[in-house]
């Protein structure tokens, strides 16, 4: 999963959104470093990742795009799923993405002190150019897959994986609407 994702299975919990959000750029052992609730949103983002990465149907979608994409088709999956997470978001929450995505940059903007330098600049980007809103829309998707390309070690033309998004949009939706919920239903046990 991707940020949205994320920080939308976070729920309310500022601990969590922040520690879901960090989670990256906190390696090994070092989120025993945080407040008990942001290592328990740094373990979740994790946890979410493996759960994710591991389960047939997200690997189903993996596994499609492997073969243009290779190891890079993971992170496209990623991205894939925050945009049908954005794209129909009314179905998930009550709250608009757009206030959704304006209390969230709110919440992790005033834990920035907390944050290593990677997020802090992340967060800049992000909450700048509206990434959580933007992926709601075919051409926000392309600017974030190629942003992530530019960024890559190994560059890789991640954001022409959106023409295969509407070649076969339908199979994607099919497999995030299948996941989706499973992963939901496993990031509530986090929330207590």
């Amino acid at each position: 999963m991707n940020f949205l994702a994320h920080l939308y299975l976070a729920g309310e919990d500022e601990g969590l959104i922040v520690g879901n959000f960090i989670a990256d750029s906190v390696k090994g052992s070092a989120f025993n470093n945080y407040s008990e609730r942001i290592a328990k949103g740094i373990q979740m983002h994790r946890s979410i990742d493996f759960f994710s990465d591991t389960h047939p149907v997200y690997r189903q979608t993996v596994h499609r795009l492997a073969p243009t994409y290779g190891k890079f088709s993971g992170v496209i999956t990623d991205m894939f799923y925050d945009h049908f997470l954005a794209l129909y978001w009314k179905e998930y929450s009550t709250k608009s993405l757009d206030i959704f995505a304006e209390e969230a940059y709110t919440i992790l903007r005033s834990y920035q002190t907390d944050m290593p330098e990677k997020s802090k600049i992340i967060l800049t980007y992000m909450s700048k150019y509206n990434w959580l809103v933007s992926y709601a829309k075919k051409e926000g998707l392309r600017r974030a897959l190629k942003g992530l390309s530019e960024r890559m070690k190994y560059y890789s033309p991640m954001d022409e994986a959106v023409n295969e998004l509407e070649k076969d949009f339908a199979l994607y939706e099919k497999d995030f609407r299948e996941f989706f919920p499973l992963l939901q239903q496993y990031a509530e046990a986090f929330k207590g």
